[in-house]
C-alpha cells in the first residue's frame, strides 16, 4: 500500500509544482497577447480573438485551465522522468554518488538546451524544480529496501503497463488523434465534456510557445523610413503574412529598420537578421521565415512538451487508476494480492477501451459498396464513407443520402460531412454546408470555416468577418480567419 500511495503522492506534487509554474506562463502570455491585441484593435485591423475573448485574457481561469495543457504534459513527464531517476539510483545503483552523474549530465544539458537561445526563467523554472523536488521527495518516501532484488517484484507491476503501451502502440498514426476524438470521445457525454474543455482552453498555452510563422497576428512597427513610398510597400508586403503595423512605445514581435538599401529585422532590442532590401522585396515569404526562427526560444520546450504528451500524459493516467483500484483492493482483498488485482483491472480498463474504439471505427468500406454505405444504418459506417468521399475526392453530391446526414445527431457525422463538403462544387451542397455554421459544436464549426475557404466563393468574406466579431469561441474564430486568408482576404485598417 505505501509504495502505491508513494507513487501518486511523489506524481501528485510535480504535477502541482507544474501546475503552479504554469498557470503564471500562461498568465503571462495572456497579458502580453492583452496588449498585443489592443495596439491592433487601435490600429484599426480586425483582432483574433475578437474582443469577447480579449477581456478574459487578463483573469486568472483560462490562466489556470490553460496551464493544465503543461501539467499533463511536461510535467507529467518531468515528474515521471525524475521519479524513475530516483527509483534507480536508489533500488539498482543503491545511492552511490559517483554514480549519480549519470542523471546530473543530462538534467544539466536539458537546462541548457531549452536556454540556447536566451534565458527564459519561467521554463527553466519547469526543468529546475520539477525535477528537484521530485527525486527528493521519492528518495524520502520510498519504502525502505527489504532485499537485494526487490526491484525484481517493482518491476513486475510495470508488466500491464508495458502490455498496454504496445497494443496502444499498434494504433499509433497520423489520425490517431482524430480517430480517439471520434471514436470514444465525441460518443458519449463524458467525453463530450473533455472535448469542449479542449477546444475552449488549448489556444492559450498554445500561444506560450508557437514561433511567429504560426502566430495568427503578429505586430510589427516601422523605424523612421526617409522615403514614404518605401515604407507603405515594406507595409503591404508584411501584411501579406499577418505583421501588422502598430503604433506607439508598446513591445512588438518585428522592429523594421532601413539603411542603405539594408533592411535590419529585430525582436526583443536585437538584431536578429539583415538582408538586402530587394531580397525581401523579391522573396519576403522566405525571408519571414528565416526571422521566425531565428526569434523562436522555445524549440527544444516544444518538442519535449509534445514528447511528454504522448508518454507521460497516458501513464499519469495509468497511475491514477492503479491508485485508485489499490485503495479500493486493499480495503476488500488481501494486500499481498492488491497490487496485482490493481494491475489486472488497469489492464481491463485499457482492453475495454480499445474494444470500444475499434468498435467505433467502423468498416472498411470500397468504392463499389460506397452508395450503401452512405445509407448504413450505423453511423460509424456512414462516417467511413465520408472518409473514403474525402480521400478519393468524389463529390459527395452525388450521392442524395448525404442529405439526411445533415441533421444527424453524431457530432463526428456532421465533422466529416462538413469536410467533404468543402470538396464538393455543387451549388446545392454550398448552401447546405452554410448550415453548419450554426452548429452547436465547436469542431463542426471550424470545419465549416475550413470548408468554405476551401470552395473559393468570395461572396461569403463579409459574412465571415461578421461571425468573427461576434463570436465567443477562440477556436472558431481562429479557423474563420484562416479561411478568410485562404479567400485571398487581408487586414486593412477600419480607419
Amino acid at each position: 500500500m505505501s509504495r502505491c500511495l508513494t507513487l501518486a503522492k511523489v506524481l501528485l506534487l510535480g504535477l502541482l509544482t507544474a501546475q503552479m509554474i504554469a498557470t503564471l506562463q500562461v498568465y503571462l502570455s495572456n497579458a502580453g497577447l492583452y496588449h498585443s491585441l489592443i495596439s491592433i484593435k487601435n490600429a484599426g485591423y480586425l483582432t483574433i480573438p475578437n474582443q469577447r475573448i480579449m477581456q478574459g485574457l487578463l483573469g486568472l481561469g483560462p490562466a489556470f485551465f490553460g496551464g493544465v495543457f503543461f501539467t499533463l504534459s511536461l510535467g507529467a513527464g518531468l515528474s515521471l522522468l525524475t521519479l524513475a531517476a530516483a527509483w534507480t539510483w536508489d533500488r539498482l545503483f543503491f545511492r552511490k554518488i559517483v554514480l549519480l552523474h549519470l542523471f546530473l549530465v543530462p538534467w544539466i544539458g536539458l537546462l541548457a538546451g531549452v536556454n540556447l537561445k536566451g534565458f527564459c526563467p519561467i521554463v527553466t523554472s519547469y526543468f529546475f524544480f520539477i525535477p528537484i523536488i521530485v527525486f527528493a521527495s521519492t528518495l524520502r518516501w520510498l519504502p525502505a529496501r527489504r532485499g537485494q532484488k526487490v526491484w525484481l517484484k517493482e518491476i513486475a507491476h510495470l508488466i500491464p503497463l508495458i502490455m498496454l503501451t504496445v497494443l496502444w502502440g499498434s494504433q499509433a498514426d497520423s489520425q490517431l488523434f482524430v480517430s480517439l476524438r471520434d471514436n470514444l470521445l465525441l460518443t458519449n457525454s463524458f467525453g463530450m465534456k473533455i472535448n469542449g474543455f479542449y477546444y475552449k482552453y488549448t489556444l492559450y498555452p498554445a500561444e506560450v510557445f508557437k514561433p511567429l510563422d504560426q502566430k495568427t497576428l503578429k505586430t510589427c512597427r516601422l523605424e523612421p523610413i526617409d522615403k514614404k513610398t518605401l515604407a507603405g510597400l515594406l507595409e503591404k508586403r508584411l501584411i501579406n503574412y499577418d505583421y501588422l503595423v502598430v503604433r506607439g512605445n508598446v513591445g512588438v514581435d518585428l522592429i523594421l529598420a532601413e539603411q542603405d538599401n539594408t533592411l535590419c529585422f529585430k525582436n526583443k532590442g536585437e538584431t536578429m537578421l539583415e538582408t538586402p532590401l530587394d531580397d525581401f522585396l523579391a522573396r519576403p515569404a522566405n525571408v519571414l521565415k528565416e526571422f521566425s526562427l531565428r526569434t523562436d526560444r522555445h524549440g527544444l520546450f516544444r518538442h519535449f512538451t509534445f514528447f511528454s504528451l504522448l508518454i507521460g500524459f497516458p501513464i499519469t493516467l495509468y497511475i491514477a487508476f492503479y491508485t485508485l483500484f489499490c485503495l479500493i483492493a486493499y480495503a476488500l482483498f488481501d494486500g499481498r494480492i492488491s497490487p496485482v488485482i490493481s494491475g489486472i483491472l488497469c489492464f481491463g480498463v485499457g482492453i475495454a477501451l480499445l474494444v470500444f474504439f475499434h468498435m467505433g471505427a467502423g468498416a472498411k468500406v470500397a468504392e463499389k459498396d460506397l452508395e450503401d454505405a452512405m445509407e448504413s444504418a450505423r453511423w460509424q459506417v456512414r462516417v467511413a464513407a465520408l472518409k473514403f468521399i474525402q480521400k478519393k475526392g468524389l463529390e459527395v453530391g452525388n450521392y442524395n443520402a448525404y442529405k439526411e446526414m445533415l441533421n444527424s445527431p453524431n457530432i463526428p457525422e456532421r465533422y466529416w460531412l462538413a469536410r467533404v463538403l468543402g470538396d464538393s462544387r455543387e451549388p446545392e451542397t454550398y448552401r447546405d454546408l452554410l448550415v453548419f455554421l450554426d452548429d452547436p459544436y465547436p469542431n463542426v464549426v471550424c470545419m465549416a470555416f475550413h470548408s468554405l475557404g476551401q470552395r473559393g466563393k468570395k461572396r461569403i468574406v463579409r459574412e465571415i468577418v461578421k461571425r468573427i466579431e461576434i463570436s465567443e469561441h477562440w477556436y472558431e474564430q481562429w479557423y474563420a480567419y484562416r479561411a478568410l486568408r485562404t479567400l485571398g482576404w487581408k487586414q486593412t485598417r477600419s480607419k
